[in-house]
Parts: structure tokens; C-alpha cells; sequence
């Protein structure tokens, strides 16, 4: 007995000690990472939740108190809520503390790369106390999340638009042939694979015999949509080029047959409804990986913008003054230090608010964008909400691309970067 309690507090202090070094080495060196980690963690504990946490819920007296019981969907999606309202006000609470943090002297700079082990218990608390929350502010939270999800994929198409021009000014400033022939080559495949694309999107959703003329008109908007980024960018009044407008227009089909593929499984239009779950299982995943990317990416732009997803840097101090020369030490000691002060490379509240608005927006992937599911318990993101968000995205997508083609020719007083 003496020998096993001895070994388990070994294994235990080991525990600790492994858990402490794991922590401090996330502090110096890979916060952003591991706040990505923290976020795809709350993904699958989402998941885990909706497959098998119902029957949890429906013995929860203060969440089923419905009588009759509700449907098996019901319960899905408010495990789901519980688990985002959770990682929402996570983020939201450091996107609140880390308001104003210009430099590293700031002690909120060490609340951000710092105190791990704390996070991850205030994390886990923060979600079980979800549990304990009555039914209607889930309700409230799952209205409001609808909004913060829609900004989230603003965010996410300027984002994708701010990655495309910023990959294509790295390759034509190195001024060489074989960019400039990477980038052409690349183009035309973007090109091709969309309106190949687009022939099997006319295939699967445009069953013969049947009148699809509202799945027809999304198509066919996606191709001329294509067609004309690029004569816009072509234009010679117009500062573009082929590349963002190639990887766009992948982008807009893309977000065509996600639309198209959230049709429910009894519309007749929806040549994939005999395969449905598989469809909205594949959707499901895609969007989540394009979340998760886009979380990652505007961490890392973040750090090296100089828009408005960086703080403006810490005023450096310049020579004394004669007052200055003469004042005491300890003005002198504060002074230096104040000097020295690194700024910091990215606004950690903007980086903690995309992470807020990103569990917003995972949820509604996770149920439907709705709680009152009508079809089966398997299908994910199945819908006509589902279908109008995914088009809406894509006009809106095609409307500021264009935007930022011809912003220059409408505001040519202004300067854009």
C-alpha cells in the first residue's frame, strides 16, 4: 500500500511537472498556436457533444423541462450552444482585458502569453458552468450568434482578399520570369477547375426532368460572376490582377455547392439528397477547416500588418530636455524603462475577438444555422437558412473584391493600401 501511494504521487508530481514545463513553454514561445489548439479542441467537444450528448441532456432537469419531451435534435443543439456560449465568453472576456495593450511592459502582455494551466481550468470551468444556465439565454445567445456568425465571414472573405493580393505583390515584386509564369499558370488552372466545376455543379443540381431554375440561376451567377473579376481586373483603368480574381472565383464555386449541397434532402433539385449525409458530413468538415485557417491566418497576419489589425506602436522617447536632465532618478529610471518598452506586434484584442466571433460561427455550422431541425438527426448544415448564408457570402465575397478594384476609380481623392 505504502509502495502504490508512493508511485502514484511520483506519477503525479511528474504529471505536474510535464504539465508546468508544457505551460511555460507555450508562454515564450507559442501563445497563438496554442490558443489555436484550445479553439479546435472546443470543435471537438462540440462534436463528441452533439453525437452523444443528448440522452445526458434530456435527464438535466433544468434544461428538459419540456413536457412532452422535445426531439433528439433539440438536445444536440443546445449541447452545442452550451459548449460555444462557453468558448465565446473565454475569448471575449480577454478580448475585454486586452483592450489598450500597446507594449510588453503592459503586465496584461504576460496574462496573454502566459498562465496556461489557469486558462485551460477558467476554460473548462467556463463551460460546465454553461450547463447550469437556464434555456432561455441559450435562446438569446443562439439569436445572437446568427449576427456575430455573419460578421465572422465578412472577416473571413477580407481575409481571403487581403491573402490573394498579398500573394500575388510577393511574386511580382521579385521581378523574375518564372513567377510571373507561376503566377499565370496557377490562374489558368484556377480558372478551369471553376467552370469544370461548374459543369458537374449543373449535373448534380439540375436533375433532368426537373424544373431547377432557382439552382440553375446560382450557378450561372457564379460564372458570370467569374467572367467578370476578370475584366475588371483587366481593365487598364484598373490596378488587378488574374491571380485574385482566379482564387476568388474558386472561392465564389465553392461556396455555390456549399449553398447548394445545404438544400434539404426532399427537394428534388438536390441531385446529392440519395447521398445527403455524407454531402453534409464533407461540407461540415470543409467549413470547419476553413475556419480554423482562417482563425490561424489573421493570428499571423495580424502580427505583421500594419492596418488596423495592428496597435499603433509605443511612442519612443526622444532626447531630454534641460527639465528633463535635471528631474530626479527615479523619473530618469522610469523614463528608460518606458524607452525600452517593446510594442507589441498585434492587437491581442482583435485576436481574441475573432476567436469569439469564430465559436459563434462554428456553432451555427454544427446545427444547421437553426434549432428547429426538421430532418434526421445525422444531417449537419442542412437547410434553406444554410443555403441562403453560403450564397449571400458569395455575393457579398464578389461585391468587395469588385469594391476593391474599382474603389480607386470611385474615391480617387483617397489612398488605399
Amino acid at each position: 500500500m505504502w509502495a502504490a501511494s508512493c508511485l502514484a504521487s511520483c506519477c503525479a508530481s511528474c504529471t505536474c511537472g510535464l504539465c508546468t514545463s508544457i505551460a511555460g513553454g507555450i508562454s515564450s514561445r507559442s501563445a497563438r498556436l496554442a490558443y489555436c489548439g484550445l479553439f479546435a479542441l472546443s470543435l471537438v467537444l462540440s462534436w463528441i457533444l452533439r453525437e452523444v450528448g443528448a440522452p445526458l441532456l434530456e435527464n438535466i432537469p433544468w434544461i428538459n423541462t419540456f413536457d412532452p419531451t422535445p426531439p433528439k435534435e433539440w438536445f444536440q443543439t443546445n449541447a452545442v450552444l452550451r459548449v460555444s456560449l462557453g468558448n465565446f465568453l473565454f475569448f471575449a472576456i480577454f478580448a475585454l482585458m486586452m483592450i489598450g495593450v500597446k507594449d510588453q511592459n503592459d503586465k496584461r502582455d504576460s496574462w496573454h502569453h502566459g498562465g496556461w494551466i489557469a486558462k485551460i481550468i477558467v476554460w473548462i470551468v467556463l463551460i460546465i458552468l454553461m450547463f447550469f444556465l437556464p434555456n432561455i439565454v441559450i435562446t438569446i445567445y443562439e439569436t445572437l450568434s446568427k449576427f456575430g456568425s455573419g460578421f465572422f465571414l465578412l472577416v473571413q472573405v477580407v481575409i481571403l482578399l487581403d491573402f490573394t493580393h498579398t500573394w500575388n505583390d510577393a511574386w511580382v515584386e521579385k521581378d523574375e520570369q518564372k513567377w510571373y509564369v507561376a503566377l499565370l499558370s496557377i490562374t489558368v488552372v484556377c480558372y478551369l477547375a471553376m467552370y469544370a466545376f461548374s459543369g458537374v455543379l449543373f449535373v448534380w443540381f439540375n436533375p433532368s426532368g426537373q424544373d431547377c431554375g432557382l439552382n440553375v440561376f446560382f450557378i450561372v451567377t457564379t460564372m458570370i460572376l467569374a467572367f467578370a473579376f476578370a475584366v475588371i481586373a483587366l481593365h487598364p483603368k484598373v490596378n488587378g490582377s488574374l491571380l485574385p480574381a482566379s482564387i476568388i472565383s474558386v472561392y465564389c464555386a465553392y461556396l455555390c455547392y456549399s449553398g447548394l449541397s445545404s438544400e434539404p434532402r426532399d427537394y428534388t433539385c438536390n441531385g446529392l439528397h440519395n447521398h445527403v449525409k455524407q454531402v453534409s458530413t464533407g461540407t461540415l468538415v470543409l467549413g470547419m477547416l476553413t475556419t480554423v485557417l482562417s482563425v490561424v491566418y489573421s493570428a499571423v497576419r495580424a502580427g505583421s500588418s500594419t492596418t488596423f489589425l495592428s496597435p499603433p506602436s509605443s511612442p519612443r522617447s526622444g532626447s531630454k530636455s534641460p527639465l528633463l536632465e535635471a528631474s530626479d532618478a527615479e523619473s530618469g529610471k522610469k523614463e528608460k524603462k518606458d524607452a525600452e518598452a517593446k510594442p507589441v506586434s498585434y492587437s491581442y484584442t482583435f485576436f481574441h475577438l475573432i476567436f469569439a466571433l469564430a465559436s459563434m460561427y462554428s456553432a451555427m455550422l454544427l446545427t444547421g444555422w437553426t434549432s428547429s431541425t426538421s430532418g434526421s438527426s445525422d444531417l449537419i448544415d442542412v437547410g434553406w437558412t444554410s443555403v441562403w448564408v453560403r450564397i449571400c457570402t458569395e455575393w457579398a465575397t464578389a461585391a468587395l473584391y469588385i469594391w476593391t478594384l474599382v474603389a480607386p476609380l470611385v474615391l480617387p481623392y483617397r489612398e488605399f493600401y
